[in-house]
Formats: structure tokens, sequence, C-alpha cells
């Protein structure tokens, strides 16, 4: 059990979070949840991944501008979708995700409020950069499962950054999605193929563009650990809210085919110690809602043993054809499937989506 549960609470009724700074913060006493024996002996090839990207030709200045656009465009985008649904009531059903919106509201302007929040601002509609990101990716630099792993899959957003320089430094691969999974799928970065100078600029998104090396469906590999982005989780389930775009769920299930992840693979987060709440009902999450086996904040570590059961791969009855259209990756899943299976795959409900650039080859 936690051995200090007190919770203040905002001036809006329904949204627990976990004090910030206390004078003698909790530390979770519960026992570790059992990695696998195995994490340290999977296979480490990356069939057919071709050779070193050294980022020769590549127009940073061009990719980034479009990175910029492409993602301003999403998140206008996610900012409508989240009015429209703050409008309506969470408790009417109309609606089964507005409840989820309330909460994301809610944590980013207490974040932006209390300046816990760092570069990009505000943080609205993002995976929020926090005040002690580093700290944070300390604490999980310190877990066995880190220590072990030696292929770590991390969210490309800014507060896991320095996570992504500690795989790297730490002579593991690192696997990160390519923006919003726009222009393909994984790329991996391996410290091998990095200069010393080069290996801080393979952490942004720039720079796994342009060091990193794509991979497919076909790509043989296994994941040793997952680290995703979180807007708010709950210590006690593992419970956790994304920034509303789905992507984290994507990823985790098309690794799932893959056969590079299941059941035992950690997955873990890093927030700030405010974006502990304890209001996320079990009852209302999705099939399809990734939970979070480990919490690292910047002042602590949190095991949240997680009875919430991981998704199984691609839950197409709830993939809008909007989305199917811009992400290339899962239109050829989806082919895939169809043509072994003989049989058409459901779709989910129409989503309103921002318009997408074709990235011209280099």
């Amino acid at each position: 059990m936690f051995v200090d549960l007190t919770m203040i609470r905002s001036s809006s009724p329904g949204f627990a979070i976990h004090p910030c700074f206390r004078s003698n913060p909790f530390v979770n006493s519960q026992k570790p949840i059992s990695l696998p024996v195995q994490i340290g002996s999977r296979r480490r090839n990356f069939s057919g991944i071709g050779s070193e990207n050294s980022g020769v030709g590549f127009d940073a200045v061009a990719y980034e501008s479009e990175r910029l656009s492409l993602d301003a465009a999403a998140m206008e985008n996610m900012a409508e979708t989240a009015k429209k649904e703050l409008e309506s009531d969470p408790d009417s059903g109309d609606d089964p995700k507005a409840w989820k919106w309330v909460i994301r509201k809610k944590m980013w302007d207490l974040m932006e409020a209390r300046n816990y929040a760092m570069r990009p601002r505000p943080v609205h509609h993002r995976i929020p950069n926090f005040v002690g990101a580093s700290a944070a990716a300390g604490k999980l630099a310190e877990l066995e499962a880190f220590r072990k792993a030696m292929v770590v899959k991390v969210n490309p957003d800014s507060p896991q950054k320095q996570i992504r320089f500690l795989t790297l430094s730490g002579d593991k691969k690192l696997l990160t999605p390519q923006p919003r999974l726009r222009t393909g799928f994984f790329s991996v970065l391996e410290s091998d193929f990095l200069k010393p100078e080069t290996t801080n600029e393979a952490c942004t998104s720039v720079g796994v563009a342009k060091y990193g090396r794509a991979i497919g469906l076909d790509d043989k590999i296994k994941v040793d650990l997952i680290v995703i982005g979180s807007v708010a989780v709950n210590p006690q389930t593992g419970a956790r809210l994304g920034k509303g775009e789905g992507f984290a769920e994507l990823e985790y299930g098309m690794l799932r085919y893959m056969g590079a992840i299941d059941d035992s693979t950690p997955v873990v987060t890093t927030v700030h110690d405010c974006q502990l709440v304890y209001d996320i009902p079990l009852e209302k999450l999705a099939i399809h809602d990734v939970p979070v086996d480990i919490i690292c904040t910047p002042t602590r570590v949190i095991f949240t043993n997680t009875p919430i059961p991981k998704p199984q791969g691609i839950y197409w009855d709830k993939l809008s054809p909007e989305k199917l259209q811009q992400i290339r990756i899962l239109r050829e899943l989806k082919k895939r499937l169809e043509k072994k299976t003989g049989r058409k795959l459901p779709t989910g409900p129409s989503e309103k989506l921002p318009p997408t650039a074709e990235r011209k080859r280099r």
C-alpha cells in the first residue's frame, strides 16, 4: 500500500492529484513487479535494417519546418476535438471520451498555472514537458528493467529526450516512432553508428530522421522495455491518459502484431509528481488503452502492479477511416491481415483530422 494517500483536490470536483513537492513525499512500498527472467537474453538482431545512416544530404531545416507545420495542424485539430467533447456532459454517456478531456484540460491548466511546465509551451495538447524531467529520467535509468534492456522503445516527446540520450549513451538500441507515424513506422538508432558529438542531436526528431534507420513490419525485433509519455497517470492502478491522439496505443498494437513485445514487456512512464491522479475510472477505459507498470517522477519510483489487461493488438473497430488513410503503415498492415484471413476488417467511426503533406523522398 501507499504509506500516504493524502490528496489535494482542485477547485473542480472529480480531479484528485497528488500534492506536489511535499516535504516528506511518500515512497511506494509495494512489492516490485516481476520482470521476465529472459529479459536480458532476447534476440537482438534487426534483420534487413541496412547500414549506417550518416545523415549526409539530409535537409534538417526543411524537415523540421514541415514537421512543426504538421504538428501545429494536428494540435489545432485536437483543440477543436477537445472543445467539442468538453462541451458535452461527461456523465451523459453520449461521448465516452469526454471524461478524459476533462482530466487532460485540468492537468494542462494546472501545470501552466503552477509553472511546472517547460518548453515547448503552452503544454496543452502535448505530452507536457515538465520541471524535473531529467531527474525522472535518472530514476528510470536506475531500474533493473532499464539496466538489463538492450532494446528500448521511447516516445519522441520532449520530456523523454533525456531517456533517449541515456539509452544511446548506455550502448542500447533506441527504437522510436516517426512523428505521428506520418512518414513510416519506427526508426532504430545505435550508438555504434553515431559520433559522440551527434548523440545529443540523435535524441531529437530531426536527429532521428537524420541518423535513424527505418524498420518495417517484417523486421525481427524484440523490445525489452517500453517508455511512453503521459498527461496523467494513476499510481494505484497504472491507468494512463495520453494527449488524446492514440499513437501510443497504435504503436503498442503494431509491436504486438510483430511479436516484438508481449504482456510481460514492462511499460514505464515519466511524469511530474503533480501528474499523479486518482480519478481515472477503470470501468471507463477502452480496450486499447495501454496501462503502465512503473511510474518514475523526479522524486520516486512507483510499481503499480496494474490489474489492467494490456492490449493484444490493433482494434480496427476503434480506428477511424481518416486516421487509417493518413498512416501508411496501418493501411499496409490492414491489407496484409485481410489477405491472410480472407475477410474485411471493421472500421471505426469517422473523425475530423488535419491534412498531411506527402514527404518527398530523400
